[in-house]
């Protein structure tokens, strides 16, 4: 058992069985062994490589997604921009990098934040962007942005966010817990804590014993911080991940070390842990504050803001291996087979507010029948 692994033993010895939460924040976030405090997980010499590594057309496009957001929200001046768990850094590099070229004069004059815990990922990405148009400005918390229309994007930030899970048993649904085995390994087992039926969808009935449902509330406070300023000072958000529109039965979580999965118990610290985000808890939060959400697969929402016009033009006198390479990426980021249908994009505004291509999109609505998780 490794360091980390050998410390969350010492606290389930104290205090009991430790919750899948607990057990993903200890994973991600422990300040001596923590992935995300301890490694470089982006990338090919990683453990995974996001949209932003994959092509710079995912910047691109999403950097004039927010300068549209900004002109449907009315070219509110001194807005303040931001990104989210912003990783290496790359996304908010090729935004950057994209209006600058297309509108020097907005770029000028808006506040660019991003907003990272982490001071290892920090110190990343300044280096990453050390070369910037404009200032950029590191807050710890939402909280602490400052004032003004807020255009937010994050991207494969709600899937690390901690989940709570439960499991079906002859006795109701019990909170899954993180355990010891009879060899005194860790094991998940169903422990003490009940679920409120209220929360589980219809099909949750007929389910089997060992039957998974995930719910997340630190990924609806999350949301719910988001939403409470743009419902209170303007601006509009994006959000792009892998999930579905639930509630929805099922175990999602998931360990990755080195571009392939393993056990999500085996290396504790080592591997980067996620679960499938659920859109439409995110959607009802953003509702309860009275904005419109709106969700479309990644695959449309790129299509749709001109992915393949841009790799034509990308490709356009290339040498034979740049244009296939460009028509890689766009494979990547856009076939139903690879990121195109896994990843969706929720955007959340004012209802006022139109900012293409959603409006093709469906409008999430909480009381609706939910569609099975891809």
């Amino acid at each position: 058992m490794n360091l980390l692994g050998q410390k969350i033993s010492r606290l389930i010895e104290v205090t009991g069985p430790m919750s899948v939460a607990d057990y993903m924040a200890h994973c991600l976030f422990d300040p001596e062994y923590g992935y995300y405090t301890t490694r470089e997980p982006f990338g090919a010499a990683g453990d995974f490589i996001t949209a932003p590594e994959v092509s710079q057309m995912f910047g691109e496009l999403v950097g004039i997604w927010l300068y549209a957001a900004w002109q449907a929200a009315g070219a509110p001046q001194d807005a303040v921009f931001c990104e989210i768990g912003p990783g290496r850094g790359t996304l908010m590099k090729d935004m950057l990098r994209t209006l600058a070229r297309v509108a020097p004069a907005f770029l000028k004059s808006h506040r660019f934040t991003l907003v990272e815990a982490s001071p290892r990922l920090k110190a990343v990405q300044r280096r990453v962007l050390t070369d910037t148009p404009v200032p950029l400005h590191w807050y710890d918390r939402i909280e602490e942005l400052p004032t003004g229309p807020l255009f937010i994007v994050g991207n494969e930030l709600f899937d690390a966010v901690p989940i709570r899970q439960y499991v079906k048993t002859g006795t109701g649904w019990r909170e899954r817990v993180v355990a010891f085995d009879a060899d005194g390994g860790l094991a998940f087992m169903a422990g003490a804590g009940a679920l409120d039926p209220a929360l589980l969808p219809p099909e949750a009935a007929r389910a089997a014993d060992g039957t998974i449902f995930e719910i997340s509330p630190a990924r609806e406070a999350i949301m719910d911080v988001i939403a409470a300023r743009l419902a209170k000072d303007g601006g509009a958000g994006l959000f792009i991940d892998y999930g579905y529109e639930g509630p929805a039965l099922g175990d999602t979580l998931q360990a990755v070390r080195r571009h392939a999965y393993e056990d999500t118990l085996a290396s504790p610290g080592e591997a980067d842990l996620t679960a499938h985000v659920d859109f439409t808890a995110l959607a009802k939060v953003a509702r309860s504050h009275g904005l419109a959400s709106r969700l479309m697969l990644q695959r449309d929402f790129l299509l749709g803001l001109g992915l393949l016009e841009r790799a034509g033009r990308l490709g356009a006198g290339k040498s034979m291996e740049e244009q296939e390479r460009i028509r890689s990426e766009v494979e990547r980021l856009a076939d139903p087979e690879q990121m195109g249908v896994l990843f969706k994009v929720l955007a959340v505004m004012l209802p006022e507010m139109s900012v293409p291509p959603f409006g093709n999109a469906i409008d999430l609505n909480p009381c609706l029948p939910h569609d099975p998780r891809v």
